[in-house]
């Protein structure tokens, strides 16, 4: 988007945001229902683990979930179903994954309380920064490749942690496998927030610089 002095002026910050906005407006899609089925299956999994300890069911969901995190963007591509729902949807349901698994596997002493409190800071600090963002009339920013990878690392993580724990002796094997997706998806993750917030003060950096220019004289 170029004005009409030309090239040299560039397209705002906020300009370059409406991606998201001119997405399709429609409800009825895959990928939708997709993650429609892993928010639903946010409280099935909470009640497997902490509930009758069916844990093997437990893994099964975790699983499924992040078999599906991948399906339904591949899917939103592949069928040309992109909407406004779905880019809403789906960071939505994997930060409460990971937010509801890691509180479970605390309550079961699988996942060390460090760790949640690392991610869940991770969450607080992004959700006031997005209420900045909308104090300034921005729409949340789109979501960082190193985000969906580290969401792919944590949601693979979990399972294995749990998998660990649960066969005992034999977890020995699994351990390490779990520690490493862990240790690299929660290092991703702080990062990808990192790059979250430094756009985010840039942007709102550049709105009061517009600000101050347009009220001068």
């Amino acid at each position: 988007m170029t004005s009409s002095n030309g090239p040299s002026a560039a397209a705002t910050p906020r300009d370059r945001l409406v991606d998201r906005e001119e997405l399709a407006d429609r409800i009825w899609t895959v990928p939708n229902a997709l993650s429609v089925l892993r928010l639903l299956g946010v409280p099935l999994f909470l009640w497997l683990l902490l509930g009758p300890h069916a844990d093997g069911w437990a893994i099964a969901v975790l699983a499924l979930s992040g078999v599906s995190d991948w399906a339904d963007g591949k899917l939103a591509r592949l069928l040309d179903q992109s909407s406004r729902l779905g880019a809403l949807l789906d960071p939505a349901a994997d930060r409460l994954y990971i937010v509801a698994t890691l509180v479970a596997l605390a309550l079961r002493s699988v996942a060390p309380l460090w760790l949640v409190a690392v991610l869940v800071g991770r969450e607080l600090v992004l959700g006031v920064t997005l209420l900045v963002l909308r104090r300034h009339g921005y729409p949340p920013l789109q979501v960082h490749y190193l985000g969906k990878a580290a969401t792919f690392l944590l949601l693979y993580a979990f399972p294995f942690l749990l998998l660990a724990d649960t066969l005992g002796s034999g977890g020995a094997v699994v351990r390490p496998v779990a520690w490493a997706f862990t240790i690299w998806g929660t290092g991703l993750y702080l990062l990808a927030g990192l790059f979250y917030v430094i756009q985010a003060v840039g942007l709102v950096r550049a709105d009061r610089a517009a600000a101050v220019r347009d009220a001068g004289p």
